[in-house]
Formats: structure tokens, C-alpha cells, sequence
């Protein structure tokens, strides 16, 4: 996921918290906002110190820009997301939370089309 992707600042953050809405299952919380003229969607990710040491953190943050970027062609363009990722994360694998984050993009009805997991 190229870093002109990402959201990065904390006015940006609080923005979508404020303005957006939000959808949650047990291991991760999508909040999201549409933005318009936007050519591709923006996320932000957010991993608390409550799922464990920074490799770890490190991991979840590794596992959800890859699990993004394998479902860019799916998602919406002009939306901001900010993902935060809960305390079951951190015993999950790669395949565990691409599946997590494909049923709340699809519970929020931010896909295009059918997701193949």
C-alpha cells in the first residue's frame, strides 16, 4: 500500500471518527467516511498497545495493509477507513484477519462486487 494511501494525520483521524460511521465485529472497528473527488480510498490503521508488544502491533499493522491491498479492486474509491484493531487480533494469522476485515467492508457495503477469500 503506497504511503499517499494512508491516513497519517490526527486531524484526519479525528475527522472520520467525528464525521464518519462505523461498523465493528469482535476483532476489528471500521470507521469510514466518503470523500468526494478522491481516486482511491485512504485507510488508517490503529493497533493499541492492548494487543501486545510492538513486534507483534507491528505484525496486525503488516497483515491488515496487505490484507487491503490484496481487496483494492474491491473497495469502493472515495471513502477514508480507519481500521482499529481489537485484542483477538493478535492470536489471528494472515488468512484470519483478511476474512475479518472482508466481513466488515462487506457489512458496511463498501465492496463493489463479491469477495473471494
Amino acid at each position: 500500500m503506497k504511503k499517499a494511501y494512508r491516513i497519517k494525520k490526527n486531524e484526519e483521524f479525528q475527522k472520520v471518527f467525528r464525521d464518519g460511521q462505523s461498523f465493528a465485529n469482535r476483532q476489528l472497528v471500521l470507521y469510514y467516511m466518503k470523500k468526494k473527488d478522491q481516486t482511491h480510498f485512504r485507510i488508517g490503521l490503529s493497533v493499541s498497545k492492548k494487543i501486545g508488544h510492538a513486534v507483534m502491533r507491528n505484525q496486525v499493522k503488516r497483515y491488515l495493509r496487505q490484507a487491503f491491498h490484496e481487496l483494492e479492486e474491491y473497495i469502493h474509491p472515495d471513502y477514508d477507513l480507519i481500521v482499529i484493531a481489537r485484542k483477538p487480533t493478535n492470536q489471528m494469522g494472515f488468512h484470519e484477519v483478511k476474512k475479518s476485515l472482508t466481513h466488515v467492508l462487506t457489512r458496511s457495503k463498501l465492496v463493489n462486487k463479491k469477495i473471494r477469500v
